[in-house]
């Protein structure tokens, strides 16, 4: 009787983890007018196929369309840029994710800060730092030079934090002697073929950008990011993006151990000075992604926010699937859920509930 029960089993399974059939573009369509969205680029894989979208307007009420190599701002989906340059670093003895980073080089901008001599890479990467999300506006002119204090005592809670990034990326500049541009170009725009990838504007790029929009829609001046910075200016497509996704979720030119860093919770997610909610069960943060538990298994995720544009990904490392999409509107988030289940299919996903 065994071998029945075993092939039904089998069939469970393989019912279970079937690709979710992708939907149309009309269907996502349907979904941009409903959100006020402009313009998007998703990419899902799963089991090694893939489906690229290009849907909608560069800017609204112009005729251009958004191509497949339109560029959007991705904001803080750049994050993982840098956390992943920063364990291939790792890899190579570069840096050690528990050494004070203040021991590699003085960071003008903390001196004076009581505890900030505890701050190590782990805890960047993992958004306990206890520093603010910003100082001030980081594309103001004086932001660069803008004295930091912590808000709350390192590794004591999770707070999102912009401003311990930037941290991280000036460590690593001082111990590579390279900008951080040149680090992502080598260490993963490269190696990955992310062709129409930066973190700094190129005149190049100019003639296929998307414009980002507010609610209602109307479209906002395009940021020329003359510095770079991997917690808010990378410039990506969907496509390009999609292939990152594959190195973080399969841990691609990463050693076994590290690429469990990306898979591994580094900390609970406990948010500093806020009640604990339904969802903080199934919220956790590895180095440099966030990790949910789904009804589909263990998810990487991030959003992206820069006001006038958003995006979202997710990975489901065990199916071997991952969704992204970029968006020139604040109305992005809208989408989540519905691209989500769209996608995967229907489940708990529990990602946009926490963040919530």
């Amino acid at each position: 009787m065994k071998f029945p029960f075993l092939l039904l089993l089998a069939l469970l399974v393989s019912t279970v983890s079937r690709a979710q059939p992708a939907p149309s573009a009309a269907t996502i369509r349907t979904l941009m007018r409903k959100a006020n969205v402009p313009g998007m680029q998703p990419v899902y894989t799963h089991g090694g196929k893939t489906h690229a979208y290009a849907l909608g307007q560069r800017t609204a009420g112009q005729p251009a369309a958004v191509d497949a190599t339109t560029t959007f701002e991705a904001a803080s989906l750049g994050k993982a840029v840098l956390a992943y340059v920063t364990l291939r670093l790792l890899d190579r003895g570069v840096l050690d994710l528990d050494k004070p980073l203040l021991a590699y080089a003085p960071y003008p901008r903390l001196q004076g800060a009581a505890n900030a001599y505890k701050i190590t890479a782990r805890m960047v990467l993992g958004h306990t730092t206890g520093l603010p999300n910003w100082a001030t506006n980081p594309l103001g002119a004086d932001w660069p030079t803008t004295p930091l204090r912590l808000k709350y005592a390192p590794d004591s809670c999770w707070n999102y934090s912009g401003e311990g990034y930037v941290f991280l990326q000036k460590t690593l500049e001082h111990l590579t002697g390279k900008s951080f541009e040149t680090l992502a170009r080598e260490e993963v725009f490269r190696p990955l073929r992310m062709q129409h990838s930066s973190f700094v504007w190129q005149e190049k790029r100019a003639a296929n950008i998307a414009s980002g929009h507010d609610g209602q829609g109307k479209p906002v001046p395009i940021t020329h990011f003359s510095s770079a910075y991997g917690a808010f200016s990378l410039l990506s497509t969907g496509a390009d993006y999609s292939r990152f996704l594959q190195a973080v979720m399969t841990g691609q030119g990463l050693k076994p151990a590290t690429a469990q860093l990306l898979r591994t919770p580094a900390n609970s997610a406990q948010r500093c000075g806020q009640p604990t909610t339904a969802t903080d069960a199934f919220i956790a943060w590895a180095c440099g992604v966030g990790l949910a538990t789904t009804s589909r298994g263990l998810a990487q995720w991030q959003w992206g926010d820069n006001g006038n544009f958003k995006g979202f990904y997710m990975t489901l490392p065990a199916e071997k699937a991952t969704l992204v999409f970029l968006t020139n509107s604040s109305n992005g988030p809208k989408m989540v859920d519905e691209l989500l289940r769209l996608f995967f299919g229907p489940g708990e996903y529990r990602a946009t509930q926490w963040l919530a």
